[in-house]
């Protein structure tokens, strides 16, 4: 599979950005229609979340996710090529509300961005890395060791850095502390099972993570969701969640969870086709 990879990155480094997307609608039909890959995980969890859609309509979302897959490795596989803030504008416009707007004209002070496998999540790290300020990644570990390493290389190439799981306490308080940024995404499953609540109309864990940091170091907290514009290039929509009722303690720790995940929901339920369905996300229920 490294191999693959390698070898489809040097394809894809020599297309323009329409090429890219032409290539990646072939390569989302093809694991959509031939190989099938996860389609009935897929297909069951979309029609499970919109029963009043018809099998066309969910037939139509699932092209446009597989396709938006496809898309998304190609581009991984592209940033390289991404070399500064006029690489990154090229692709990406930021549009934020009047609180992250100030904050962002402030360049200082810490702050959680949480997010989801939505669009090109990859891509929205490298450009925020590059268009405001560097960002700290917590990332899982692939089991494939050669592919986490390489794409480690990638995220942080342009001064984004990662940090694993069982870092991320210690490592992520003393960033916020210092002004730094810390970018979660948390729309998986929990694999220690910590917290459980409702996802798209279906019991499953939560993660709590963000809500945990942003309380805990007191620095507001930033959804930015990415979103395709159709022609290879993309908007990230940033807006605040709400913190300024909370204190920390796990009540809040838990309502401030609720918030991010619910306006993760809606984004979803508008454009489900930018999703990762392919994730088993109700595997723990």
């Amino acid at each position: 599979m490294f191999v693959i990879l390698n070898l489809l990155g040097v394809i894809v480094r020599k297309l323009d950005r329409h090429q890219t997307r032409r290539f990646a609608f072939l390569i989302g039909d093809f694991m959509h229609r031939v190989l099938g890959i996860r389609r009935g995980l897929v297909y069951r969890n979309l029609s499970l979340t919109f029963p009043d859609k018809s099998p066309d309509e969910i037939r139509r979302i699932a092209t446009g996710v597989y396709r938006n897959v496809a898309s998304a490795l190609l581009e991984v596989l592209s940033l390289p090529l991404i070399r500064s803030h006029e690489d990154a504008a090229a692709l990406v416009d930021i549009e934020g509300d009047a609180a992250f707007e100030e904050w962002r004209l402030a360049g200082t002070g810490g702050a959680v961005i949480v997010s989801a496998h939505y669009g090109n999540w990859e891509l929205m790290a490298m450009a925020c890395g590059l268009m405001i300020r560097p960002v700290t990644i917590i990332v899982k570990r692939l089991r494939n060791r050669l592919i986490d390493r390489r794409l480690n290389e990638y995220r942080s190439m342009r001064g984004n850095s990662v940090i694993y799981p069982y870092q991320s306490v210690r490592e992520g308080l003393r960033l916020l502390q210092n002004g730094g940024i810390l970018a979660i995404l948390v729309d998986q499953s929990d694999p220690d099972e910590a917290n459980f609540s409702e996802f798209l109309g279906r019991r499953a864990t939560v993660l709590h993570g963000a809500a945990f940091f942003a309380l805990r170091a007191k620095v507001p907290l930033f959804m930015p969701m990415c979103t395709s514009n159709g022609d290879g290039r993309y908007t990230i929509t940033v807006n605040q969640i709400d913190t300024s009722d909370l204190s920390f303690s796990k009540e809040d720790v838990a309502t401030l969870a609720s918030r991010y995940t619910k306006a993760i929901e809606a984004q979803i339920r508008r454009r489900p086709e930018e999703w990762f369905w392919l994730h088993d996300r109700w595997k723990r229920s």
